[in-house]
């Protein structure tokens, strides 16, 4: 079952191959689906300062009864945060917010503030920054692992060439239709592992004639198809849902997708259409950002 299976990240830490996005989920709300998740058999809660849904997260965590060490919980400093003083304060505040002694992945949620996404300029000096918190805090043992989230190629190469510890993790858009493979490849073989959030493009590809007929041959919905795809794809997909029976279908992709029908997907073009989420300079559109952010 794949909620009993794991990657291993390049310092050794075992991360849960499939992992619940908890992103546009209340703060009062996602305690209950936290807990769902984990009573379904998830072990990997992904979310985000930006999300303004840590504390809420940490209480289902504690009202599932599970160990602490037995669930994966990844969180992400805010876009915005590109200096050493503020990171380190941010990572301390997700720690009290969430009630942990420790968080077991970090992220830099994207080298741009939101509101300059994609724009031209890397933040290189303020990625570094952040970036040096995040070690003093793997360091210390606050944190397990490290990495970052929405980083291009340059990006990577940064943190790569000039910071002491390697990212661990670069969490990207990738579905089908819009999969970056060059950038997979790369932060591949630099023994970084890729997560893939927004995996069903946000719902969007749920009506998809051509994909439902594809599904249908394998007797599945099409959402489990496109998990499915980034798990053979070797990402670590993150389905977000609050709904219980979603996540036990999410998480229901224990079949094999032919040689030919993976590579007929990985050729798959077509315009997104996002809806709401499109309104995210993630999906290349631009709007202003209070405290607000895309991701998993």
């Amino acid at each position: 079952m794949i909620l009993q299976e794991t990657f291993g990240l390049a310092n050794g830490v075992r991360i849960p191959k499939l992992g619940l996005g908890t992103w546009r989920i209340a703060d009062d709300e996602v305690a209950r689906v936290v807990r769902e998740a984990i009573d379904i058999g998830y072990r990997h809660i992904d979310t985000a300062q930006a999300y303004a849904n840590e504390r809420g997260v940490g209480e289902g965590l504690r009202a599932s009864g599970v160990p602490r060490d037995e669930v994966f919980v990844t969180t992400k400093l805010v876009a915005e945060c590109k200096r050493y003083s503020e990171a380190k304060d941010r990572i301390d505040r997700s720690l009290a917010t969430l009630d942990l002694d420790h968080i077991d992945l970090m992220l830099i949620h994207s080298p741009q503030p939101w509101a300059e996404f994609r724009e031209g300029e890397h933040f290189f000096e303020g990625n570094l920054e952040a970036w040096r918190a995040l070690e003093e805090a793997y360091s210390a043992g606050k944190l397990r692992a490290i990495g970052v989230s929405n980083f291009e190629r340059a990006d990577l190469d940064n943190l790569l060439d000039n910071g002491g510890v390697k990212p661990m993790v670069n969490q990207v858009l990738a579905h089908v239709g819009a999969t970056p493979f060059d950038l997979i490849d790369y932060a591949r073989s630099k023994g970084v592992l890729v997560e893939a959030y927004s995996p069903v493009a946000h719902g969007a590809l749920v009506d998809n004639a051509e994909l439902g007929a594809l599904a249908g041959k394998y007797g599945v919905s099409v959402p489990q198809l496109c998990i499915r795809y980034c798990l053979q794809l070797g990402l670590l997909p993150l389905p977000k849902t609050a709904n219980a029976a979603h996540m036990r279908s999410n998480a229901a992709v224990d079949f094999e997708i032919s040689d030919a029908d993976l590579e007929a997907l990985k050729n798959a073009k077509g315009d997104t259409d996002y809806g709401a989420a499109g309104a995210f300079p993630v999906f290349g559109k631009k709007r202003e950002i209070q405290g607000d952010a895309p991701s998993a």
